[in-house]
This record gives C-alpha cells, structure tokens and sequence, in this order.
C-alpha cells in the first residue's frame, strides 16, 4: 500500500462542499480542509464543518482569520490607472473608491505611510509611489498600467501599519471555530508573537485545544520567525502577500529558510499560494508549477495547500490528485535527515530517541514506525527527520489524529488505552495488520509508553509480527 507522505490542505467554499465532493477530495488525498473566513459567512463554515465531518473523523479542519489587512474600499465600477497619472488615499474609511481618489479599511494610513513609500494595490498588479502629504492624504503617482477593483488587498513594503491583530470579525470566527471543535485557526499577517497572544487568550479562556497557525505574510514575520515559533503550532508560508512585501527574487530563499527553521523547531510547516494556479481554469498543470509543487517537497514541507484550484476552480478534484501523484513521485528522492539541530525542543529525551529509532531504519529492514500519543508530539519529532517509512500514530484522542493531519508521513488511528506495552503491540499489529499495513514476519519499530505505572516513559524497541 503506497500514501504520499506530504499532507494536503485543500480550500473549500460553502457554495461547493457537499459530501460527495468531500468524499472525492479526500480519497484523491486531502487531509485537511480550509475556511477562509473572509469569504465565509458562519453559516456557510457550519455548513462545511458537518459535511467534513460525515465523511471521515482524520480530516482537520482549518479556518483563516483575516487579520490586520489592508483593502481597498468597494469601487462601483472597476477603473485602469495609467503611469504617471496623480491619485490620492484618503483616510476617510466610509467612502468609495473613485477614479483618482481611493479609500482604505485603515483610517491612519496617511499618518503612518511615510513620503517615497511603495503602496501595492492588489497583490502588486498596480504599483503607487507616495509623491507627498496632505491633511489627511497620501498623495501618489501611479507607476504601471493596470485596474483598480474593490475590497484588493493594500500592501505597504518594510512599513509598520499600526494594526490590532484580531478584527471583531474574526474574534466572531474564533468564537465559532471553538464551539464547532475545529481544529487549527491560521492568523493572517502575523507580525510577532504578539499579535498570537488575544487568540491563545481567546482559546484558553473556553478551554479549547485548537491550534494556532501562523501565515508569515511580511518582513517583519520573517524576522521574527523564531519567537513567533515558540506561540503557535506551526507556520504557513503564505507566498501572495509575502512576494508582495519582499523582493520577488527573494521568495525562494526565504521560504527554504522558514521551511528549515520550523523543521528545527519540530513545527508543522506549509507551503501555499498558486501552488496549482493554472488549474482554475485548465486540466493540467504547467509544468513550472509540477516544479514548484515538488520544490517544496524537497525542502520538507510539511504540507502544501490549494486555495482558488479547489474552492472555485472548475478541476479541484483533478488539482488535488495531481498534487497527490506529484508527491507519490518526487517523495522517492528523499533521503532520511538525522544531522537535524535539536533546539528549543520540549521533550528532549523524546527527541533524542525518536531519532535514534529513525536512524536504526536505514540499518534494520523495518516496516513501519509505530507510537501511541496523547498530543501528538512523539508523531512530530519523528517526522523532523523525515524518515522513509510509515509511520502510524494510534491516538488516545480524537482531535490528535486530526491535528497530525498537518504532520508530514504520519497516518493515524483511534485508540484507547491499555495497560503495558505488550498489549500495546498486540493491539496495534492487529489494527495495521487488518489493512494490509503489515504481516507476519514485519520488523516493527515501537515508540511510546503511556501505560499503567509506565505512564511518561518514553521506550524504544523492535518487534517482529508473529
């Protein structure tokens, strides 16, 4: 039985998520749904979050915040600005976007907008230079050809916008996501941990379990990647805002270091943004994006994402089994990764002896990497160093098998406690050998040991199926 080892997130919309196109999203290989919660109404995320759940209890779900974005106010009828042509911001939020007059969702922007900044309308298709100011006006020119439409995203390179962190609409969405029992909440535009600290109060204030994604989507993410690490779960590197806000040609390199530093850090990290952009419209990936899929394959991403492809385009069933047969592919070219750094990690004895039983896999014919868990921490250790195995995690919970969903090679199972680890390996050979996991003769590797007056002590051990 042969499963890609990188996970799927695939964006869903409320006007397409009945359970039968679930069901082909996730037999063609998503593993997790996305929400955004700036086109969803509460109702409609409802909607999706019971369909999710009719179908199976191993998809995670995940629902975006806005953040604190920037957009443009509505525009009655979409207009082109040409170069050189003057146009002002006004602060005034209230208003519409007029031919030579445009209006924000931010009602500082001229005070904290300084002259000679760079202002990028719509994810950069048009470029303002910002000439001087007027009592509460930027003045701009425009310095390329293109149209301005309503509600496009505002980006203000290397230019700290003094934003709260949390809208109440997403405060709203926050509320609902626990009460839904949803699994991840992803922050939109996290600066620092900071802006991480109203959400974890939100969650701890209901007793919620959901976990905190951050979207790196600016510099000053970038910068402040390692203390935003040690206040969420794990990291999206959210390519359309962040190829906006840094150098084009500097995308690569910053995602490779913030795939490498979650790697580190033993947190899940995604790749996402245009992954399969073509698709929208057309059966097949070019072939730049086949590249792009498995660059970030090899840099050991933990999951990579569509948005536009599966929540509106016309071939999101063929997008997701695309981006399945790439994995499947270019996963064969991976090798096992040991001289990982150990930092920051919480369990270090975990962490020691997970990687140790990574390493006896290329030493021992080994089938499979088997663990019982509670939080799902052992399953991401063991993950770090990408081993070329399986690996399958039986949870004590529910909502651990889903956030797993986001850890790269980690397959998972429902289980309840039992009293020693020899009852442990009998029931978990029985569960794998049901289907078709392993049989009799199979070198297991077992990590775990949550049982009786074992409780807290982590072994390491090697079984054959008898």
């Amino acid at each position: 039985m042969n499963s890609k080892r990188t996970k799927i997130i695939c964006s869903v919309a409320d006007n397409r998520c009945d359970v039968g196109f679930i069901r082909s999203m996730f037999d063609n290989g998503m593993n997790v749904v996305r929400i955004n919660s700036a086109h969803a109404s509460l109702e409609g995320a409802q909607q999706i979050v019971d369909n999710v759940r009719k179908v199976s209890d191993k998809i995670a779900i995940l629902i975006d915040t806005k953040g604190p974005e920037v957009r443009l106010t509505d525009v009655k009828t979409p207009f082109i600005v040409v170069p050189g042509e003057r146009i002002d911001i006004s602060d005034d939020t209230s208003a519409m976007c007029v031919p030579g007059h445009l209006h924000t969702t931010y009602p500082n922007i001229s005070r904290d907008v300084p002259v000679g900044a760079q202002i990028l309308i719509d994810d950069g298709s048009v470029e303002l230079r910002v000439m001087s100011k007027e009592a509460h006006l930027l003045v701009c020119e425009v310095m390329n050809k293109g149209m301005i439409g309503g509600h496009k995203s505002v980006n203000v390179p290397n230019v700290h916008i003094d934003l709260s962190a949390l809208t109440e609409k997403d405060k709203t969405f926050i509320h609902w996501a626990v009460k839904a029992d949803i699994d991840f909440i992803a922050h939109s535009f996290v600066r620092s941990a900071s802006d991480l600290m109203e959400i974890q109060e939100i969650l701890d204030a209901e007793g919620s379990h959901l976990k905190i994604i951050s979207k790196i989507e600016n510099q000053q993410g970038v910068d402040n990647l390692d203390e935003i690490l040690s206040h969420c779960y794990g990291v999206m590197v959210a390519r359309g805002d962040l190829g906006v806000e840094i150098p084009p040609e500097s995308l690569p390199l910053v995602q490779k270091r913030i795939v490498e530093t979650c790697r580190e850090r033993k947190k899940p990290v995604i790749v996402a943004t245009q992954m399969l952009q073509s698709m929208i419209e057309n059966p097949r990936p070019t072939r730049a994006e086949v590249t792009d899929v498995a660059n970030a394959i090899f840099q050991g991403a933990d999951a990579i994402m569509l948005s536009g492809e599966s929540a509106s385009g016309k071939y999101p069933v063929d997008a997701v089994a695309t981006m399945t047969r790439i994995a499947l592919e270019n996963e064969k070219a991976l090798d096992v990764q040991l001289t990982l750094n150990l930092r920051k990690v919480v369990k270090p004895v975990a962490a020691v002896i997970a990687r140790s039983l990574v390493a006896s896999t290329l030493e021992l014919p080994v089938k499979c990497l088997v663990f019982d868990t509670y939080t799902g921490r052992i399953g991401r250790y063991l993950s770090s160093f990408r081993p070329q195995v399986p690996m399958y995690a039986l949870c004590y919970r529910d909502f651990t098998m889903r956030e797993l969903a986001l850890v790269r090679g980690v397959e998972t199972y429902p289980f309840s406690q039992v009293k020693d680890k020899n009852e442990f390996a009998e029931k978990a050979i029985g569960i794998l050998a049901a289907e078709g996991r392993v049989e009799k003769g199979d070198l297991i590797g077992y990590i775990g040991g949550l049982f009786g007056s074992e409780q807290g002590a982590t072994y390491m051990e090697f079984r054959y199926v008898e």
